[in-house]
């Protein structure tokens, strides 16, 4: 996602239940005469309830079913890219925000969006906007799964600089959660997958992730630094997003580029675009929550 910068550029783009309930009561009384104890050759008579049958426990929750489908986006207009073919399509402009800076999808592919003053929710379909609330968002955002920052469900989360938040989705209000560590400094976005890991693309100081960004793993529920990957093979790399067991990232000069992981680093290859709109540049990207650990087979 893209965070205001002196060059003026962008930001970008990630990846994860159930309940039973049961109630009765049981009560030697009906009203308020005593049940006659049954003899012993008959088959006692039911207790009566008072009205609280046991019910059934509600069925289990169903887990949305895995998402192939990714956005990227500039300042204005949103894209979708389908991971299975690397088709790029264009949704067309945002309608109601502008100079939306990220964007992050959750479990259930419902797409959110900041920008530099506030947090939208956004109609994939149409890229209309409905704000959610005013104020100051990250220049990087994810959904990360439920367990992880919230026992109870998943949490929209972001980091600006190396301060690692959350962002409430219904009132907008931000928490501080902990702090990136190692020298670095969120450079444009996170990822995250339900049971995978959690990257983030980093700037930082000296020698150190300037030329390029790099590409970092972190714990998702404190988002302290755990690996860092080493150069991304990008500059500006502002979008970031996961399907099938690979990132994919999205820079301020319009590449789209696939990351694929070694043993102990990553290699990079450019994605085609053959109708590329002239000037692009990606200010973020987005994928939900639930895309697939493994890409499908055919």
């Amino acid at each position: 996602m893209y965070a205001p910068r002196a060059l003026g550029c962008l930001a970008s783009l990630a990846v994860l239940s159930t309940v039973a309930l049961g109630c009765g009561s049981s009560s030697s009384r009906t009203g308020f005469e005593e049940t006659p104890a049954p003899a012993a050759t008959e088959t006692p008579a039911p207790a009566p309830t008072g009205g609280f049958e046991p019910k059934n426990p509600a069925p289990p929750a169903v887990n949305p079913a895995e998402v192939n489908e990714i956005y990227g986006h500039s300042a204005t207009t949103l894209f979708k890219l389908d991971p299975k073919s690397n088709a790029v399509t264009e949704v067309g402009d945002f309608d109601g925000c502008t100079q939306i800076v990220d964007i992050a999808l959750d479990e259930a592919s419902n797409l959110f969006a900041t920008s530099n003053n506030a947090l939208y929710r956004v109609d994939k379909a149409t890229a209309a906007c409905t704000e959610i609330a005013k104020g100051s968002y990250p220049n990087s955002l994810s959904f990360v799964p439920k367990g992880t920052v919230d026992a109870a469900s998943e949490a929209l989360v972001g980091y600006e600089d190396a301060n690692y938040v959350r962002i409430d989705t219904a009132t907008g209000a931000k928490t501080t959660i902990g702090a990136l560590g190692g020298g670095l400094k969120s450079s444009g976005d996170i990822v995250s997958v339900k049971g995978g890991k959690t990257y983030l693309t980093v700037k930082g100081t000296g020698n150190n992730c300037t030329t390029n960004d790099c590409l970092v793993e972190v714990d998702p529920a404190t988002g302290k630094l755990v690996k860092n990957w080493g150069s991304i093979e990008h500059h500006n790399v502002f979008g970031l997003s996961f399907w099938g067991g690979k990132i994919y990232g999205f820079n301020d000069t319009g590449d789209l580029f696939e990351v694929t992981f070694g043993t102990s680093q990553l290699a990079t290859s450019i994605i085609p675009m053959p109708n590329k709109p002239s000037g692009l540049s990606f200010w973020g990207a987005g994928s939900s929550t639930s895309a697939p650990l493994v890409e499908p087979t055919k």
